[in-house]
């Protein structure tokens, strides 16, 4: 669905589906009514029971992730990532422990890791329970008092071991933006609030999947 959904934004749908005005006129209608969070929310909280956790995270993990964007992109909403070395959009989550979404915010990849992760905690302080936040050292700095202070959260920054390379393990599902929630799939043309719609369809299908390799009998959502 999520692949349909940023096809539907460039006329390109598949064929045995309705035409594209439609497809994109549902997915909008969805996103205004904020269907994909609260169906999130309900396979979250399955999951999470089916793991014995309580139904809300007390903790979550915050990642962030630069992807190119193709030539149609407008620059009003990309930029470009000197460390990266990309043009484009980031993308950052917030996840509890089990790696499943919390929260998603995208937006031009030229932002900060520390300013774009302000508004990525906003979102989580204000529509979530989660007030402990793991994160890797690109977190770290002014962003960490910074919660604590505003939003009294606790921002636990995770660094590598010494001599470690690689991705920081030490970190619970670090790399979920390259693996369980998304792909490295390039930003299409659109709004940043699509590319927030794609993840989130793509994060429903990976609870899904989760949900359904624990226990079959307990998938009512299939």
């Amino acid at each position: 669905m999520a692949a349909v959904v940023q096809r539907a934004a460039t006329s390109s749908v598949p064929v045995d589906f309705p035409p594209w005005q439609t497809v994109y006129w549902y997915s909008t209608r969805w996103e205004e009514d904020r269907l994909t969070e609260r169906m999130l929310v309900v396979l979250r909280r399955r999951v999470r029971a089916a793991h014995g956790r309580a139904e809300e995270p007390s903790a979550g993990i915050i990642d962030s992730q630069s992807i190119k964007g193709a030539d149609t992109v407008p620059r009003t909403s990309r930029g470009y990532d000197a460390g990266k070395k990309m043009n484009g959009r980031k993308r950052f989550i917030v996840t509890d422990t089990l790696g499943l979404l919390l929260v998603v915010c995208v937006m031009a990849a030229g932002v900060q890791d520390r300013d774009g992760a302000k508004a990525t905690h906003l979102s989580a302080y204000l529509f979530t329970p989660v007030r402990f936040v793991y994160a890797d050292a690109g977190f770290a700095g002014v962003l960490v008092n910074w919660c604590q202070r505003i939003l009294r959260t606790t921002l636990e920054v995770v660094r590598k071991a010494p001599g470690q390379r690689g991705v920081n393990r030490t970190v619970p599902d670090s790399n979920v933006l390259s693996g369980k929630t998304c792909t490295r799939a390039r930003p299409k043309p659109g709004s940043p609030r699509l590319g927030t719609c794609s993840v989130r369809w793509r994060a429903l299908g990976g609870a899904s999947g989760a949900g359904c390799a624990l226990n079959a009998s307990q998938c009512r959502w299939r």
